[in-house]
C-alpha cells in the first residue's frame, strides 16, 4: 500500500461533472489499496471572480492595503472545491473528509498573498488515513502564527500538494492538469512541440522560473529540497484508465541523469509574457547603488528577475531590471518617491511591452556554442536582444513582446526539438 498525493487544477475542478470524474479517479486509486490525500484548486475562474468583487469595492491602487482580507476571501474558493469533492467521493461510496489549511494545520509566515509554508502537522491527516478515509486538503492556503488565514500566491495549490507529500513522506505526488505532461514548449505556440517522458528537477525548476505554466516554481523547489517523486499528467484521460498505465503516463520529474533520460543539449524553450523592464537612468556609478535600488524593491516584497548595469560614462550609469508586469506600476512609483531623490538619478523609464525567452537543458553544461547559436538564430530573424541572463543550464533573453512567438518557433526548430528523442 502506497501513500499517494493527487493534486487537481482549477480546470479539472471546473464543473460538477468534472468534480465527479475526479472523485471516480481518486476512488479507483483508493480501491486499489492506496492511501489517498487530494489537494484541489478552486474551480476554474473562481479566484478571479472573488478578487473581482473586491476590486469593485475598493480603488485598485489601494488593494495592497487589504491583503489580509483578500487572503480571507480568496481562500474560500479552495474550501468550496474541497467540500464538493468530499461530497462527490461520499456519493461514490468512499469515506472522505475535507480540511481547510488552517484545520490541518498548514502553518505559514505572515506575507499575505505570497505566504511561505513553515510547517505541516500531519497527525490529523494520518489518523484519517489509518481509518480508511480519503483526505482532501485545500490547496493554496494556510494559517500564520497569529491565526490569520494566508494564501501562497498564484499556483500555490501545486506548492501545497508537494509540501503535504513531503511532510507525509508520500511515495509519489501526481499533479493532474489540463495538459498531459511537460512539453518542449507550449504546443499552442509550436504545434510540433513534443511531450517529454522525463525531465530533470533542475530543468523543471528553470522552466518553471522562466515562464512555463505547467508547474509553479515553489512546488518544484519543494520537491527538489525534500526529494518528492513527481509526475505531471492529464485529468482529462478517461477516469477508468488502467491504474498501472496511468501511473506511467505523463512526464516524470526525476532526480537522476542517466542513460534513460532524453539526452538533448536543449530540452525545452520557456517564455514569459508577464514581464516589464524598468531602467533607472543617470545613476552615480559608485559602490552600493545596486543595493539601494534593489534593496528598496525587495523590502516591498517585489521579485526582480533579469538585471543589467551599463558601462559607466562621466561617472554615471544606467541600471535596468525586470519585474512581473503586475508589479510594474508599484515599482516605478516606489523608485520615483523613495529611491530617485536619494540617489540623484535622472529619471525612471519603463517598458511593459517586453518578454523573456529562454532555452533550457542539462546538456548545455557539456556543450559549447549553445548560447551563440541562440543569438545567431534570433539575429537572422531580425530580433534585437535587450538583456541577457545565463546559468549553467539556461540562457534567457529579453526581447520586444511582438517577436515572442517568432523567437520561440525559430529556436524550437533550430535546436531540433521537433525531432523525436534518440
Amino acid at each position: 500500500m502506497a501513500l499517494i498525493v493527487h493534486k487537481y487544477g482549477g480546470t479539472s475542478m471546473g464543473s460538477p461533472e468534472r468534480i465527479r470524474n475526479v472523485a471516480k479517479r481518486v476512488a479507483k486509486w483508493a480501491r486499489a489499496g492506496h492511501q489517498m490525500v487530494v489537494v484541489p484548486s478552486a474551480m476554474s475562474g473562481e479566484t478571479n471572480r472573488l478578487l473581482g468583487l473586491a476590486k469593485e469595492l475598493a480603488p485598485s491602487r489601494a488593494m495592497q492595503s487589504y491583503h489580509r482580507e483578500l487572503d480571507m476571501l480568496a481562500a474560500t474558493g479552495e474550501q468550496a472545491s474541497s467540500a464538493l469533492l468530499a461530497i462527490a467521493l461520499q456519493a461514490e461510496g468512499m469515506e472522505a473528509v475535507s480540511y481547510a489549511g488552517w484545520q490541518v494545520p498548514i502553518r505559514t509566515d505572515s506575507s499575505y498573498t505570497k505566504a511561505r509554508i513553515e510547517s505541516i502537522d500531519d497527525q490529523r491527516v494520518r489518523s484519517d488515513l489509518a481509518a480508511g478515509k480519503v483526505v482532501i486538503v485545500t490547496g493554496f492556503q494556510g494559517i500564520d502564527g497569529e491565526g490569520n488565514i494566508t494564501t501562497l500566491g498564484r499556483g500555490g495549490s501545486d506548492t501545497s500538494a508537494v509540501a503535504v507529500a513531503a511532510a507525509m513522506k508520500a511515495d509519489e505526488c501526481l499533479i493532474y492538469t489540463d495538459v498531459d505532461g511537460v512539453y518542449t514548449t507550449d504546443p499552442r505556440v509550436v504545434p510540433e512541440a513534443r511531450r517529454l517522458q522525463t525531465v530533470s528537477f533542475e530543468e523543471m525548476l528553470e522552466m518553471a522560473s522562466l515562464g512555463s505554466k505547467v508547474l509553479q516554481i515553489r512546488s518544484v523547489e519543494f520537491a527538489g529540497k525534500y526529494k518528492v517523486p513527481m509526475r505531471v499528467l492529464s485529468s482529462f484521460t478517461p477516469w477508468d484508465i488502467d491504474i498501472n498505465e496511468e501511473a506511467k503516463s505523463g512526464t516524470l520529474i526525476t532526480f537522476e541523469e542517466d542513460e534513460k533520460m532524453e539526452q538533448a543539449v536543449v530540452s525545452g524553450i520557456a517564455f514569459n509574457r508577464d514581464e516589464a523592464k524598468i531602467s533607472v537612468l543617470g545613476v552615480p556609478d559608485k559602490p552600493g547603488i545596486a543595493y539601494k535600488i534593489l534593496g528598496a524593491v525587495a523590502d516591498a516584497n517585489i521579485e526582480v528577475d533579469v538585471i543589467i548595469q551599463n558601462v559607466s560614462k562621466d561617472g554615471k550609469t544606467d541600471f535596468s531590471f525586470t519585474v512581473n508586469r503586475n508589479d510594474y506600476t508599484r515599482t516605478v512609483e516606489l523608485l520615483k518617491e523613495k529611491v530617485l531623490p536619494e540617489l540623484g538619478a535622472q529619471e525612471v523609464a519603463g517598458d511593459t511591452k517586453i518578454c523573456k525567452v529562454s532555452i533550457v537543458g542539462i546538456g548545455m553544461r557539456s556543450h559549447v556554442g549553445v548560447a551563440s547559436k541562440m543569438f545567431r538564430t534570433l539575429s537572422e530573424e531580425g530580433i534585437n536582444i535587450q538583456m541577457i541572463s545565463t546559468s549553467e543550464i539556461k540562457t534567457s533573453v529579453v526581447i520586444d513582446e511582438k517577436y515572442m512567438e517568432l523567437a520561440v518557433r525559430t529556436l524550437h526548430k533550430a535546436f531540433e526539438l521537433d525531432q523525436p528523442a534518440a
